[in-house]
């Protein structure tokens, strides 16, 4: 390997808390190669997920995530990234070429490579208290400098967002291919992908904002009064590969953000899985002057709920693939 690459271990480590990376249904669709001068992320296609996320743009925001993950974990260690996005358009699923190059961890790396580790999905309620203006402005600022913007939505954009999310979730409810594929891919106990039961809440019927009804769900949610959750989405200008990537390199660097500030995330997808309800929110919400790429709801963590456990990832030593001379 040539002078000035970081050694395997260390790549490897930057490569375990980038798993850490969200990914729809917890499927971890990605794929890492290492090289004499590069690390290389690729899309794996195997882990598709036809009937959810028919496009992979899902798959694509996954990977994002786990790039920007990447880059903070190997920055944090003394190696500044320099991203090459879809590097090879013969290969469509080579997403992205990284150079690492010395540098000096600053406490912003630091602090978001220690978030990687305590960030959770969280969706449960979260707490009453509102979250002060300058938190939200902090958590657009960071989607900003990465070329995504966040929306934060109020009324009466919000419920307008609620009737389309509901609407998308009763089309669902209606698709027994995406039934059975939401079924196979949760209620897990011991498997290293999926969404555990104990991490799935048990579905309420008083709640405004419906999630997906996950396989065996365990988790109580014991939250009685209404909560001060923030509703954001996060868009970009166009909607090609490379603008979903960047949106999961965005929403990376929102959820570690909201992490380290001490806030309670959950990302949410099934409202823009279907086409017109995708549409929806892009006229209703954006103006139909951006394409909406997530949602994410943001708020403070109930005081009395007690922590999650960290949902499972596969080791990295299965989704590393074996070094190799490439660039």
């Amino acid at each position: 390997m040539e002078h000035g690459m970081p050694d395997h271990a260390t790549i490897e480590a930057a490569i375990a808390l980038a798993v850490r990376a969200p990914s729809v249904h917890n499927s971890q669709p990605w794929r890492w190669r290492v090289g004499d001068r590069s690390v290389h992320l690729w899309l794996d296609p195997t882990r598709a997920l036809p009937a959810t996320d028919p496009d992979q743009r899902e798959m694509l925001l996954s990977c994002g995530a786990a790039l920007h993950h990447f880059t903070i974990a190997s920055a944090a260690s003394g190696w500044s990234s320099v991203v090459r996005r879809l590097p090879n358009p013969a290969e469509p699923n080579h997403l992205a070429a990284v150079e690492l190059v010395p540098h000096r961890a600053t406490p912003h790396d630091l602090a978001l490579c220690s978030a990687i580790t305590a960030r959770r999905t969280d969706r449960r309620h979260y707490a009453p208290e509102p979250i002060p203006p300058g938190y939200l402005a902090l958590l657009v600022e960071r989607a900003n400098k990465l070329g995504a913007t966040l929306r934060p939505v109020a009324d009466p954009e919000r419920e307008r967002l609620l009737d389309i999310a509901r609407a998308a979730a009763a089309e669902h409810e209606q698709d027994p291919d995406y039934l059975y594929e939401l079924t196979i891919w949760s209620g897990r106990h011991s498997s290293p992908d999926g969404v555990p039961a104990r991490n799935a809440p048990i579905p309420r019927s008083q709640d405004d904002l419906p999630a997906r009804h996950f396989a065996g769900a365990r988790l109580h949610d014991a939250a009685s009064e209404p909560d001060a959750a923030r509703l954001l989405v996060l868009a970009t200008a166009a909607d090609d590969r490379v603008s979903r990537l960047r949106a999961g390199e965005a929403l990376s660097a929102v959820l570690l953000t909201a992490t380290n500030i001490g806030l309670a995330s959950c990302t949410l997808t099934e409202p823009l899985e279907i086409p017109r309800s995708r549409d929806s929110v892009r006229r209703a919400v954006l103006g139909g002057s951006a394409d909406p790429q997530a949602i994410l709801r943001v708020g403070w963590a109930p005081t009395d709920a007690p922590p999650l456990p960290p949902t499972p990832r596969r080791a990295p030593t299965e989704v590393l693939d074996p070094f190799e001379s490439i660039t």
